[in-house]
């Protein structure tokens, strides 16, 4: 993405009809465009304070009437003046608003913004850091209200702010490595005086602290594709409703009812859970019609792409070579849980078999007997804990960047482990590697990220923002 300086201006409120809809213009001379837009009759706007007025066209026609309100820079979202246009939602009179500015800015180069510029400009101004900013676009997208919660959370700078106090900790043990290194005729053990061992050991538990933290957090924004897959008729589309809560897939003793893939969204402890519900699998020649074999592909195309694999199986029928085979198919590296489903009718009581080869789970969906078991499972797969401790919402660069700092420490600690004084060789490699730990960790927050990182960040905001 190629960012300029120019004025921008979009429409910072969602596609469709609305009660309210808003035009936002960033960039330096946005009083042209109150001049010419906002019929304020001679009177300025007062800075932060909604003013009632017309919208108007060229030749004075109104166009709508609505608040504006004018930010100077720097007191605004983006750092610069920003003059926000608050008229009625509708994408007519939304789109004719924003070409009025377009057209009233023509001389002072305003053109229509590019995702998430308003954010990068803010980023760029010191008003955001580079995780805060993210955090923008994760609270506009959060499924679920603990995802939100951590976004906030992330937004307000509790995360920056627990990187950033682990780089000022490895900033000072950096200064006393360098300061041994500039002054080697001071005969001190360094690691003894300095405490540079003890220093290392509280960053290193610091630090994986943060990544628990914000381990869990990527679950909260991540979510979870779970594949329900296995032979027609042993009760898919059943759990499915049962997860959901809702017969949200058609149920019927007739085998093949599924034959394309029902996606349901549920939460379990806050985690977005997106359950895929296939076409039952039979061979080919067992197939009634293309579209079953059609849906069968699709089945396995999806198993393919899934977080975790639950297999369900008929409780009251028992293994068949069918199953077997199924079985055979799946993927490795992925997760399975096998489901024994129709307890009420097998005799089994609902629990769970932790197997060499899987989970095996005894429940029944129509009777939502074992459900819980079910739910247990799937965040013990994952990984998630309970925590009284705040998440932050990470994303996958957050935690490689955390993790490589990590490593860098882990192998610190490896060049201070002996208990002599070190020697000025294992001193530099010490250095260098708290070096690379902090250039890492500021990776994060943007003090050191490249730009064609960030034209990748920016460009999955929506437009407006």
């Amino acid at each position: 993405m190629n960012f300029d300086s120019a004025p921008i201006a979009a429409i910072a409120t969602a596609p469709g009809r609305g009660g309210i809809g808003v035009v936002r213009i960033s960039g330096k001379n946005v009083a042209a465009i109150i001049d010419a837009v906002c019929a304020t009759k001679g009177k300025s706007l007062q800075p932060r304070h909604a003013t009632y007025l017309d919208f108007v066209h060229a030749d004075g026609s109104v166009i709508d009437q609505g608040l504006a309100i004018h930010f100077k820079a720097p007191h605004s979202y983006t750092g610069e003046d920003v003059l926000e246009l608050q008229g009625h939602g509708g994408p007519v009179v939304l789109q004719m608003l924003l070409a009025r500015c377009l057209e009233a800015g023509a001389g002072i180069g305003l053109r229509l913004a590019q995702p998430g510029e308003f954010t990068h400009r803010a980023f760029l101004n010191d008003k955001l850091d580079l995780a805060q900013a993210e955090a923008v676009a994760d609270l506009i997208e959060a499924s679920t209200e603990a995802a939100a919660r951590s976004a906030s959370q992330s937004l307000s700078g509790a995360f920056s702010h627990a990187v950033q106090d682990l780089v000022d900790k490895i900033t000072n043990l950096r200064m006393l490595v360098e300061a041994t290194l500039d002054f080697p005729e001071e005969e001190i053990d360094f690691l003894e005086q300095s405490d540079a061992r003890g220093q290392l050991t509280r960053i290193r538990a610091a630090l994986q602290q943060v990544f628990r933290q914000a381990a869990q957090g990527a679950l909260l924004r991540e979510g979870l594709n779970i594949v329900l897959a296995g032979q027609p008729n042993v009760g898919k589309s059943s759990l499915l409703n049962a997860l959901a809560g809702n017969d949200v897939a058609i149920v019927t003793p007739i085998a093949g009812t599924t034959r394309d893939k029902v996606i349901e969204t549920i939460q379990i402890e806050g985690i977005p859970i997106n359950i895929i519900d296939t076409a039952g699998i039979r061979t080919e020649a067992q197939a009634s019609d293309e579209v079953e074999r059609i849906g069968i592909e699709r089945t396995w195309a999806a198993v393919q792409k899934a977080d975790v694999i639950v297999h369900m199986l008929d409780a009251a029928r028992g293994p068949t070579r069918e199953d077997e085979e199924i079985t055979a198919r799946f993927p490795s590296g992925i997760p399975v849980i096998r489901i024994w489903n129709k307890i009420d009718l097998s005799g089994h009581k609902p629990s769970v078999d932790q197997l060499p080869d899987a989970t095996h789970i005894y429940l029944s969906a129509s009777e939502l007997a074992g459900m819980d078991l079910l739910r247990n499972e799937l965040l013990r797969l994952i990984g998630w804990q309970q925590t009284s401790e705040s998440l932050y919402l990470a994303r996958e660069r957050h935690l490689v960047a955390l993790k490589a700092a990590e490593e860098h420490l882990d192998i610190a600690a490896q060049h201070a482990a002996h208990d002599s004084e070190v020697s000025d060789p294992a001193l530099d490699l010490f250095a260098e590697e708290l070096r690379l730990a902090q250039d890492r960790l500021s990776s994060i927050t943007g003090e050191f990220t490249p730009d064609d990182l960030l034209g990748v960040i920016f460009s999955r905001f929506c437009i407006g923002k």
